[in-house]
């Protein structure tokens, strides 16, 4: 089940980027053809907002619900990489 609900919490971020990806695409590709937009730059930076608040929340799950492999510290093929202390 907890797979199943951070599966579908992160397709939505995931879709929320993309949808305010495509806004700043037609903002800077037609800034013309958006007769409502008067300052441009002002609707790029609230998408790029948007876009950051969702990136965050993607990280979250990531660091934090997800789990994390362990690294190692080395290589494990090397059997001359032990340390020795003196």
């Amino acid at each position: 089940m907890k797979e199943l609900l951070l599966n579908a919490q992160i397709t939505y971020l995931r879709g929320q980027i993309n949808k305010h990806l495509a806004n700043v695409t037609v903002l800077l590709q037609s800034p013309t053809g958006i007769g409502q937009h008067q300052d441009i730059q002002e609707s790029i930076e609230k998408e790029l907002g948007s876009i950051a608040e969702y990136d965050g929340k993607l990280n979250m799950i990531a660091k934090y619900l997800t789990p994390q492999q362990p690294q190692n510290e080395g290589t494990s093929n090397d059997k001359d990489s032990t340390i020795t202390k003196k």
